[in-house]
């Protein structure tokens, strides 16, 4: 089983992620973990380092499940999934779910560092129907419609915090 996991900030992909790897014994991976340098608040990796790591993790391991909001690299791991999801609550929802976000350690140092942007995020993730970049309803849209394997469209239970 190879799932990839795509949606807005907030939409449940990392709640979504956590039970199929704990229920199937998967090897996940978050994208921000690749996305960002270490350490650095909002400061992404060079393309080709976070493409190299996706394409080490995928064809490193038999069985996983990918998820991000990243639409380009989602598209890249395609060829490798037997499963697209697309997790699409609303906007609501993941301003909701995002509001009550527990501290991530892996990807900010403090509780206090990770809520300094919050405003920021609330600020994107309301955007999502508008924007046109890779992380945009209209790009996943697109990845999503596009995609001829097994796929399906849903949304998780909501307040779950992811």
């Amino acid at each position: 089983m190879r799932v990839l996991i795509m949606g807005n900030s907030g939409s449940g992909k990392s709640w979504r992620a956590r039970q199929l790897a704990g229920q199937h014994q998967l090897r996940h991976l978050d994208l921000d973990t690749i996305y960002w340098v270490p350490g650095s608040v909002a400061v992404a990796r060079p393309a080709y380092e976070v493409l190299a790591d996706l394409y080490a993790f995928v064809r490193g391991h038999d069985d996983w499940v990918v998820e991000g909001c990243y639409g380009d690299l989602i598209e890249a791991a395609l060829p490798f999934c037997t499963q697209l999801v697309f997790i699409n609550p609303g906007k609501d929802a993941c301003m909701a779910n995002n509001a009550l976000r527990p501290w991530e350690p892996h990807k900010y140092a403090s509780k206090e560092e990770q809520d300094s942007m919050l405003p920021y995020l609330m600020e994107w993730v309301s955007q999502y129907d508008a924007r046109d970049d890779t992380c945009s309803y209209a790009f996943h849209r697109r990845v999503y419609d596009g995609f001829q394997g097994a796929k399906r469209e849903d949304a998780p239970p909501s307040g779950d915090g992811s």
